[in-house]
């Protein structure tokens, strides 16, 4: 870290700490209590350690500077509280464990400050992949920026659909190799005889249906990075010479006898428990080490529901991005998505509202638009109350059509119409008593229909029962009991 600047009037306790400072192998430097705020204002220092001999102007600086973490020092007499900036206090004298502990909190407060964590956060557009606010996420984010300008070996550990892949690009695009080829490599879709061509490439004759000679991916690669995904599921025998490629970063194609040299980074990922494959055989320890350089956890979206907000509108800029009509949530739909366990992940989220664009294109979604499996809590569905002149034109439209649709039918097999046609007769027609007439008879042939159960009538007729009641009640409408 930047100079730790020493503070105090006390030039003995001054030397003390700046010989234990330095014997830390940190650099510092040293200012009097009243001459300390110049160096502040115009230093990039992360820490200081100041005495605590006069406690209210101690109070003050460190309340005037709250991006620098403070290490209050004092003798046996004085107890201090670390609150805040002043992220500790140790006594005199001064141990070892103490001091490096107090150290590594100003290391943490510097490196876990806000304004940093949203600097870093819009360091790549590709970061916008791993949106959320979440601990897990951010830890993720630390150690990409941390491991990609090396060129350390990752392996990237989590369920399926966590977005593995993104990390791994993510790694790439902030390493020195991202001008080079990112070339990814499925090692459980590939048969394991086709892998080693796959990998290596092979040479003209090499095997039936080798016609020509062909590069490899580690020779597409060259210059970037390899990205070896679902490693756990690669054949024993490949283990072994993907082994001696990390060992040597020399490989030779299939059928030839040349050795090549590679400048390749490899990533690699897996959903297995690698480690648990060990014990049984079905992994090789040697290779496992060789590519557990740097792990890198990918967490479950379980593990983090709280970004799920940021993700729904992530993937629904996404949608938007391709021409497509997205779609918004209410708060109790996303509080409901926060409840389900994600099994699949981002991916299922992602598939989940891809598909609620398709059916609800533009709309805004509802607890009760989600799939069944995705409900959680009180579904207190919306059923709209329409006007009762609103239902009975609807309800005269589909009687009319059907009507058309019987006279159609009768007329085409050469029997007669119906007592009603929708042609209007030459002599015309007193519309009102028509459409009375047509009514009585409507209600009649649904009630006999349903043996006189005015609720299913009603539902027959498109209209609530209290409607259909009422026009019984006008048209005096009745079940004539047979004697």
């Amino acid at each position: 870290m930047k100079d730790i600047l020493l503070v105090s009037d006390n030039s003995d306790l001054i030397k003390n700490l700046s010989t234990i400072i330095t014997f830390l192998g940190e650099s510092c430097q040293s200012r009097t209590l009243s001459d300390c705020q110049s160096f502040l204002d115009t230093s990039e220092t992360e820490a200081v350690l100041i005495d605590y001999a006069n406690p209210e102007q101690v109070k003050t600086l460190v309340s005037d500077y709250p991006h620098i973490a403070f290490v209050a020092v004092s003798d046996q007499s004085v107890e201090v509280v670390a609150e805040r900036n002043l992220v500790s206090a140790i006594t005199l004298p001064i141990t070892y464990p103490v001091l490096t502990q107090a150290i590594h909190r100003c290391q943490e407060y510097g490196r876990q400050r806000p304004d940093k964590r949203s600097a870093s956060g819009t360091k790549t557009r590709l970061f916008r992949s791993l949106v959320g606010k979440s601990g897990q996420i951010q830890v993720v984010r630390r150690l990409i920026e941390q491991v990609a300008p090396t060129d350390a070996t990752v392996l990237i550990l989590g369920e399926s659909g966590t977005g593995k892949e993104v990390v791994a690009r993510n790694v790439h695009f902030l390493s020195a190799r991202r001008e080079g080829p990112f070339i990814p490599v499925n090692c459980g879709a590939i048969p394991g005889e086709l892998l080693e061509s796959e990998l290596f490439g092979h040479e003209k004759g090499a095997f039936t249906g080798a016609i020509g000679s062909r590069k490899g991916r580690f020779e597409l690669a060259e210059g970037g990075t390899l990205f070896l995904d679902e490693i756990g599921d690669m054949p024993m025998q490949m283990q072994v010479k993907l082994l001696r490629v990390l060992q040597e970063r020399t490989f030779e194609r299939v059928g030839g006898n040349r050795a090549m040299q590679c400048d390749v980074r490899i990533i690699a990922a897996t959903h297995r428990d690698l480690e648990a494959m060990i014990n049984e055989d079905k992994f090789r320890e040697d290779l496992y080490y060789r590519l557990n350089v740097f792990p890198i956890d990918s967490p479950a979206l379980r593990q983090r529901r709280d970004d799920i907000p940021l993700l729904l509108q992530e993937l629904n800029s996404r949608i938007q991005g391709e021409g497509v009509d997205g779609v918004r949530f209410t708060e109790s739909a996303i509080a409901s998505l926060m409840e389900h366990d994600w099994a699949g992940n981002v991916r299922e989220l992602s598939n989940l509202v891809e598909r609620l664009s398709i059916l609800y294109p533009g709309d805004i979604v509802d607890i009760q638009d989600l799939p069944e499996k995705y409900q959680y809590g009180d579904i207190k569905a919306y059923t709209p109350d329409y006007p009762e002149e609103l239902l009975e034109r609807e309800a005269f439209n589909e009687l009319f059509a059907e009507s058309a649709a019987q006279e159609q039918a009768k007329e085409g097999n050469g029997q007669e119409g119906q007592q009603y046609s929708s042609a209007l007769p030459e002599e015309g027609v007193n519309l009102k008593e028509y459409l009375s007439e047509l009514e009585i008879d409507m209600i009649r042939q649904a009630l006999e229909q349903q043996d006189w159960v005015v609720a299913r009538a009603a539902d027959r007729l498109g209209m609530r029962r209290t409607t259909l009641v009422e026009k019984m009640r006008k048209y005096d409408i009745q079940r004539i009991e047979e004697s």
